[in-house]
């Protein structure tokens, strides 16, 4: 398992790349360039700049989340060529810096989505909450607006861009089945994974967040069915998963461990985080401990361990904790607690496996 940590930048990020090199065990930082809008070829000067961050603090930046889809691609208008080609030609320049994992979403017009950003738990501290009837009877326009009136940083997934849309990507998505989505994720998977192939990339879908439809919008990367189905839709090494254990977790009928010891060969990349799921379809974000939470941590860093997992993991949101302020779901000190405890999972197993033999 190769630790990393996710980082927005200078100036969009209160945690420094000093900070993140502090993390035992930590090796490289998660990267995007968040001022660019879905469907643009990424220039090399911007994609240089970042490498040349990380390398000054002995960080690599071997894996990118997200190179963002347009829209077009999604609804799969005929513009969509021009914004896949643009996409081809960055994942070519992520590879000549050494990128190896791409991680993507393909969920129509939002990315994750909370109901509270700053939901009070029982210590004092604070995380990420989404409340069920609130999403079922709010208008979206309400829910961006919520999200949005966080001004100190941008929010990936809630690009200005794509919100000023609203209205129209909703009347577009009226005719566009689940099928449909299935059917326009293949077409863009045929036409990169190639490209991927050739520059020893590997595309990491992100499950939907959370794995259900939400406002009529068709939502396909649920469970361990359709993850399966998208692994077959181009069979190849270069197609694969970000398995996040909070995302599908928010369902409790996903065993997120099962998926781990399923798909292993292709997963390049791993979320770790915990939720805790109510009985009336609530949930809210805690700490990385099993026991804080609905998901089983321990189960899944042990599956990773027993598949022999070399791939890239972060610990994904955490908790807002020791009055730090930061970027909702994104602060150092509760996200390095959570890289603590996978590695004593870890270690553990490790120490246990070397005395039976």
């Amino acid at each position: 398992m190769r630790m990393t940590f996710r980082w927005f930048g200078e100036g969009n990020d209160t945690v420094s790349l000093k900070h993140i090199k502090h993390i035992p065990g930590v090796e490289g930082i998660v990267w995007s360039l968040h001022d660019l809008a879905a469907g643009v070829e990424w220039p090399m000067d911007k994609i240089l700049e970042v490498k040349k961050q990380a390398d000054e603090v002995g960080l690599n930046i071997d894996v990118v989340e997200s190179v963002n889809i347009h829209e077009d691609i999604k609804l799969g208008l005929p513009t969509r060529d021009e914004y896949i080609e643009n996409y081809k030609k960055t994942i070519k320049k992520l590879g000549k810096v050494g990128v190896k994992v791409i991680c993507y979403n393909f969920m129509p017009v939002f990315d994750w989505t909370r109901t509270d950003l700053f939901k009070e738990l029982e210590d004092g501290s604070t995380a990420l909450f989404y409340e069920k009837a609130i999403v079922d009877d709010m208008d979206p326009l309400q829910l961006v607006s919520m999200i949005s009136d966080n001004p100190d940083f941008t929010m990936p997934g809630w690009e200005p861009e794509r919100l000023k849309q609203l209205s129209s990507l909703f009347e577009a998505y009226k005719e566009v089945s689940e099928e449909d989505l299935w059917d326009n994720l293949k077409y863009f998977l045929e036409e990169i994974i190639p490209v991927a192939e050739e520059n020893d990339i590997k595309m990491a879908i992100h499950p939907d967040d959370p794995p259900w439809p939400i406002f009529g919008l068709p939502r396909i990367m649920t469970c361990k069915e359709n993850l399966r189905r998208l692994l077959s839709l181009v069979d190849s090494p270069s197609n694969g998963l970000t398995l996040c254990s909070g995302s599908l977790g928010a369902n409790p009928e996903n065993n997120v461990a099962d998926m781990v010891r399923e798909f292993a060969d292709r997963i390049p990349f791993a979320h770790i985080r915990n939720v805790k799921v109510y009985e009336n379809g609530d949930f809210v974000e805690t700490s990385h401990r099993s026991e804080d939470g609905t998901v089983d941590i321990y189960e899944i860093v042990k599956a990773y361990h027993e598949v022999g997992f070399t791939g890239y993991a972060r610990p994904d949101h955490g908790r807002h904790i020791w009055d730090e302020k930061c970027r909702p779901g994104y602060g150092l000190y509760d996200r390095g607690l959570g890289i603590m405890y996978m590695w004593g999972i870890w270690d553990s197993l490790t120490r246990m496996k070397e005395e039976v033999n």
